[in-house]
């Protein structure tokens, strides 16, 4: 008998991937978790969450735009809660490394779920190719705070073979994993290497929280976006997170990808040299 597997954010960096992953698995049936979808899924909406869990048997949980929003813990508990009473028999949870707001989710989905696996994950490679990173790379100049703060990026791909591998293994049930690139970065190392593998000359400037805030706000981003940002950079990037784990490969018995690895591949794609 197959298992249905609901992928939240099916169309988000990790959700597609996972789905990538599970479409050729002949004992796998996917239900794409999205507001467009023919049974669609808003975590915003919460009268779309019990059709979306019917018949399913196992739900990845990614949750937009991060655990750590106010809100995100009401809705973490009662989807899990609907989701188990409605049969759901386990729940893979993305979340973020060093983030105490996420972590209150986490123990939610422990509270709740049948089954849990919980993924937390460093900050992701593609932030710079397929999200808020992106736009000043294009512009060639990136200015950030927080200039001196080692990261272990992680690759998407990675963390969606983790999860792949925790949704259809029961060994990986009852299991809180972290997830690290292979190395140490601030933001100006990457920025560095990205200019390299793209022969792109990108510069790298250093700024305050407060001149960051008031940069996002000249370009009129939305405050629920700024107040994230500023979160992210203000507690998950204070040297807490500034290590790296072998979970990975642990998991895959293989090492995470490296940095520069994922800077040359992404390159050859064109994405930072769209002129060309």
């Amino acid at each position: 008998m197959k298992k249905k597997i609901l992928v939240l954010g099916s169309n988000g960096k990790t959700g597609r991937r996972v789905v990538k992953r599970l479409e050729n698995n002949p004992e796998v049936e996917i239900r794409l978790g999205s507001r467009n979808e023919i049974i669609p899924f808003d975590w915003e909406n919460p009268e779309t969450w019990q059709n979306a869990v019917k018949d399913v048997n196992i739900v990845y949980i990614t949750f937009q735009p991060d655990l750590a929003v106010p809100f995100a813990a009401e809705a973490i508990e009662n989807f899990t809660k609907i989701a188990t009473a409605a049969g759901v028999e386990k729940i893979v949870l993305l979340s973020g490394r060093g983030e105490k707001e996420a972590q209150v989710c986490e123990e939610i989905v422990k509270k709740n779920a049948k089954n849990w696996t919980i993924i937390r994950a460093s900050w992701f490679n593609q932030n710079f190719s397929e999200s808020f990173f992106l736009d000043p790379i294009l512009y060639g100049i990136v200015a950030l705070p927080r200039a001196e703060a080692l990261e272990p990026f992680t690759d998407a791909d990675d963390i969606a073979d983790v999860v792949t591998q925790a949704l259809l293994d029961e060994n990986h049930n009852g299991k809180t994993y972290e997830l690290t690139g292979p190395r140490l970065l601030t933001f100006k190392d990457a920025v560095n290497e990205i200019a390299n593998a793209s022969g792109r000359n990108i510069s790298f400037k250093g700024l305050s929280l407060e001149e960051y805030t008031k940069m996002l706000r000249e370009y009129q981003v939305p405050e629920d976006h700024i107040w994230l940002v500023n979160y992210l950079f203000e507690q998950v990037l204070d040297g807490r997170n500034s290590n790296v784990t072998s979970d990975i490969e642990k998991i895959l018995g293989r090492k995470a990808k490296d940095f520069s690895a994922y800077a040359e591949e992404t390159a050859k794609t064109g994405i930072w040299n769209p002129e060309n």
